[in-house]
């Protein structure tokens, strides 16, 4: 989190509810069969469980990425709807990094609720995103959290982003973690398992563990080849990629009564391929390129 915040959305300016259906039906027509409500945090949006309730009578699986704090107040809903796939980002196992990273003292309540929503039996991911010399040393921790948890710890990346500060001196690559994996572990202890198809995680598990742990390598090992993911942003644009510095406007021919599908293929079908036109390393580590965009807390979706 920023130290001087984030500047909030008008209102006026974010997908209602009935926009959100619409559109979610408008992109199940087309072939979509998996939507992921994720952030910011999607569990403070007015009116969520009529959202949740309305994508869930949908052909799909729905799935959610939150920050934790509030989902204890929303398990029997995800119950209730047959939600099934919860991730949970979680940077830090220790309070006080914690509290220095999110800027919020709220490590128990989202420890309690990674807990309850791992007991419930919910497929729960959480998300760590890496950092060199904040939370890498971490990196034990967080697999032998899966040692009696049937959950999976992702790591990911730091990926750049406007204003977030990235260089590549920051970057925790998937080798690096491989190797810190190597160092503390038999090499007989070590499976790797299959990755599902379009699955952007390499995956892997400790012999003996309940849960596993994966890696998201964007940076060093990027998997564009095989992605088949778009976004549509809280304001109503998609992203065709997530480092795409171009977006295509939704909500104004939305609500202008006009056919949003052909908006829809225009945004989609030039998707380039590789890292939103950054083919080369050289391209995404130029910062004149690589922050042609969001900062990564204003994309949500």
């Amino acid at each position: 989190m920023p130290e001087d915040g984030i500047e909030l959305s008008e209102k006026a300016n974010v997908l209602t509810h009935e926009e959100i259906i619409f559109l979610a039906k408008e992109f199940v027509g087309l072939g979509v069969n998996k939507i992921r409500l994720t952030g910011g945090e999607p569990l403070i949006k007015k009116n969520i469980e009529k959202i949740i309730r309305e994508l869930t009578a949908l052909p799909i699986s729905l799935g959610i990425t939150t920050n934790g704090i509030l989902l204890d107040k929303y398990i029997d809903l995800f119950k209730e709807c047959g939600v099934k796939d919860i991730n949970i980002s979680l940077d830090t196992l220790d309070k006080e990094q914690f509290e220095l990273m999110t800027r919020r003292d709220y490590f128990d309540r989202v420890m309690r609720n990674i807990y309850q929503c791992i007991l419930a039996g919910f497929n729960v991911k959480i998300n760590a995103v890496l950092m060199k010399g904040v939370n890498d040393s971490e990196i034990i921790d967080f697999i032998e959290f899966t040692k009696d948890k049937n959950v999976s710890f992702r790591f990911i990346e730091f990926m750049p982003f406007d204003g977030n500060k990235w260089d590549t001196s920051k970057v925790v690559s998937l080798n690096d973690i491989l190797e810190r994996v190597h160092d503390n572990y038999d090499e007989n202890q070590i499976v790797k398992l299959e990755d599902k198809k379009n699955d952007t995680t390499k995956n892997y598990r400790i012999k003996g563990y309940q849960g596993s742990f994966g890696v998201i390598s964007t940076v060093s090992n990027p998997f564009c080849d095989s992605c088949n993911r778009i976004r549509l942003t809280a304001n109503g644009r998609i992203k065709n990629c997530l480092f795409s510095a171009t977006e295509t406007n939704l909500l104004a021919p939305l609500r202008k009564g006009e056919d949003v599908v052909p908006h829809i293929l225009k945004a989609v079908l030039p998707k380039e391929k590789s890292r939103g036109g950054m083919v080369n390393d050289e391209d995404f580590f130029d910062k004149e390129k690589n922050t042609k965009n969001r900062a990564m807390i204003s994309i949500g979706g």
